[in-house]
């Protein structure tokens, strides 16, 4: 599939026909069989979830107070905010970057992939409902594919990169003996390529990045790359799965 050298032209229409000039292929589906087809395509074309042990080292909800907060970026924010908003225990998921500094994040300066930034989400949760341990298999194992290095399917650059930024040491001994163990498991055939960086600030995305994939299920890129991730999600962890999201913009 072409990569397209940008998602901003897409995005203030948000419709199939909004992604005709950065996407061929998708245009050729459109032309010929219409919206339906977008449908059938996503068991195709979009990476399969990786059935994954948990991590054998977690945070203990009695170690920690109150809501947490998890930093992910593992490609296009649009799909990994989708995934977790859709997560038991998550309480709000916001697009974002991370890794840069403030005088560059924003979507255009982050696109061109030289400012350190990379998009990621922001995740809110309860530690009594899901733990940080199980976050981070939820991100290994459908939210993204952890061996790609400096791309996401048909993004490509370094703003795609995979990379966990823990807020805390906690985090980041759990993440990092996590990969660890993943990798010792070989049980994605290939290095995990995910990165971990500390100290760094995460900031909020553009408003039209927030709640994406719920006000646009129908976008291509969405229905190809991104609802199969949801999907998988429910498949592979069925109790901790919530049919409503926690969006940014709210549930009414």
């Amino acid at each position: 599939m072409t990569r397209p050298t940008s998602k901003a032209d897409t995005i203030a229409a948000a419709t199939p026909w909004a992604a005709l000039t950065r996407r061929p292929v998708l245009a050729l589906f459109a032309l010929v069989a219409g919206a339906a087809v977008w449908h059938a395509v996503p068991s195709v074309a979009a990476e399969a979830a990786v059935v994954i042990p948990a991590p054998a080292d977690d945070i203990a909800a009695a170690s920690v107070s109150g809501p947490q907060t998890a930093v992910f970026a593992g490609g296009c924010f649009w799909g990994v905010q989708g995934v977790f908003q859709h997560v038991k225990g998550v309480r709000n998921a916001v697009s974002g970057y991370a890794g840069g500094n403030a005088s560059s994040a924003q979507y255009d300066a982050v696109g061109m992939g030289n400012t350190g930034h990379a998009e990621a989400v922001r995740i809110t949760f309860d530690p009594k409902q899901v733990s940080y341990g199980r976050l981070l298999q939820i991100y290994f194992s459908v939210a993204h594919n952890p061996t790609e290095l400096n791309r996401q399917g048909p993004d490509t650059g370094t703003q795609y990169r995979s990379t966990v930024f823990p807020v805390d040491a906690d985090q980041q001994r759990v993440a990092k003996n996590y990969i660890a163990q993943l990798d010792k498991s070989k049980v994605f055939g290939k290095p995990i390529a995910t990165t971990l960086e500390t100290g760094k600030t995460f900031y909020a995305a553009e408003a039209y990045h927030q709640d994406f994939l719920t006000r646009h299920p129908d976008h291509p890129y969405i229905v190809i790359n991104d609802l199969p991730k949801v999907d998988n999600l429910k498949k592979v962890f069925p109790s901790d799965y919530r049919a409503q999201p926690a969006l940014v913009g709210g549930n009414a």
